[in-house]
Formats: structure tokens, C-alpha cells, sequence
């Protein structure tokens, strides 16, 4: 029988990008080292990042507080739509809104965006072979890292929707052998200053803490 470790995923959204989001702005790259600072403790093997700027950035900041964690690139965490609902698995309620909404994504992201995510989820999640336990990071996107935490939760497919993270947030996913995910820490900013907190969420999501 193949010995299995438990593995711990943390990811995090790319800090904040410029208004054309070719590049991270001053405050993304502020988040991004006081990310990196953070993750000194952590015993991460390596820094996955998606193919955007904004997300390879991030991963460069954070890589350069941390002492010889490899960087590696991967199409599969990229930004995009993971999953798209059918109407009638929606909230009839709110299943006109969405559908709008998601319609306003370039077709390509819509449609490769499934097959991605599958792509992603069977590359970062469940126990890892061997004995050790293994903790890895990936700097990504808002869509990708709420897919990857409702399947922890095990909530219905389009339930990605509405889980929101703040650029450079730190949220924490452990897969031990023989039992369910567990989400250790979600969206926590505490190693931002209060200024820096909650970019990347619209105003109206906006707590006055």
C-alpha cells in the first residue's frame, strides 16, 4: 500500500494591480512583501503562480523574503471562470443577476476555464505521496482560489460565486489522508495594515473594520 502525507495549501490572491492590471501597483507590491514576510515561518517547498503578470509578480516579491523556496509557473491557476452554472442550479432568486453577470467574461475564459480548474484541483489537492508532509503555495486569482475552497467544503458547484479574497489575503487548506478537507485560515489579512486590507473587494463588501 502507497504511503500518503497530508498536504497544506496555501494560497493567495496577487496584490493589487495597476489600472490596467499590466503590472502590480505600489500598494500590490507592498502586500506582497509583507505577505512574503509572513511565510517565513512556513515550510513551504515550493511557489506555484499563475501566467499574469500580476500573479508572477507577487510570487517574485514573496519568493524574495523567503530562503530557496523554487518559483514555478502554471497555466492551470491562471485567471478565469472555473465553473459555469446552469440555470437551474442556481437560486431562482438570484439566477437572472448571475448569469448576466458571468456573460460579461470574454467567451474564451468561460470556456476553457472548466477544464482548468479540473486541471488545478487534481495538481493541488488531496494527500501527497510519501511520508513528509508537503506545504505549498500558489499565488493566483479571486475565481480559482473560491473554487478550490467550496470543493474543501464540499458546497454545490456554482458555489464559487461569492467567495471573495483580498489581494494577498492568506487562506489555508489541509487534505490529511482519511479525512475531509479542512479550511485552517480563510482570507485573513492580518499581516496587512489597515490601509492595505481590503483591496480587491468590491466597496460595497467593504467592512468599516
Amino acid at each position: 500500500m502507497t504511503a500518503t502525507a497530508t498536504r497544506y495549501l496555501y494560497l493567495t490572491r496577487h496584490g493589487e494591480a495597476s489600472e490596467g492590471e499590466s503590472e502590480l501597483a505600489d500598494t500590490g507590491r507592498r502586500q506582497a512583501v509583507l505577505l512574503g514576510k509572513r511565510l517565513r515561518a512556513a515550510p513551504l517547498t515550493a511557489i506555484h503562480h499563475g501566467p499574469l503578470a500580476r500573479a508572477e509578480q507577487t510570487a517574485r516579491l514573496i519568493h524574495e523574503q523567503l530562503d530557496g523556496v523554487p518559483l514555478r509557473p502554471s497555466e492551470a491557476t491562471g485567471d478565469y471562470i472555473p465553473y459555469m452554472p446552469r440555470r437551474e442550479e442556481l437560486p431562482p432568486e438570484t439566477a437572472d443577476a448571475t448569469l448576466a453577470h458571468l456573460a460579461r467574461f470574454p467567451a474564451e475564459e468561460r470556456e476553457t476555464g472548466p477544464e482548468s480548474a479540473r486541471a488545478a484541483l487534481a495538481r493541488f489537492t488531496g494527500p501527497v505521496l510519501g511520508d513528509e508532509p508537503r506545504h505549498e503555495l500558489v499565488v493566483t486569482h479571486d475565481f480559482l482560489i473560491g473554487r478550490l475552497v467550496r470543493a474543501a467544503l464540499d458546497a454545490p458547484k456554482w458555489r464559487w460565486i461569492g467567495i471573495n479574497h483580498a489581494n494577498a489575503a492568506l487562506t489555508v487548506i489541509r487534505y490529511a489522508p482519511g479525512r475531509p478537507a479542512s479550511l485552517l485560515l480563510h482570507n485573513d489579512v492580518s499581516h496587512l495594515p489597515a490601509d492595505l486590507r481590503w483591496t480587491g473587494f468590491p466597496p460595497d463588501l467593504r467592512l468599516p473594520v
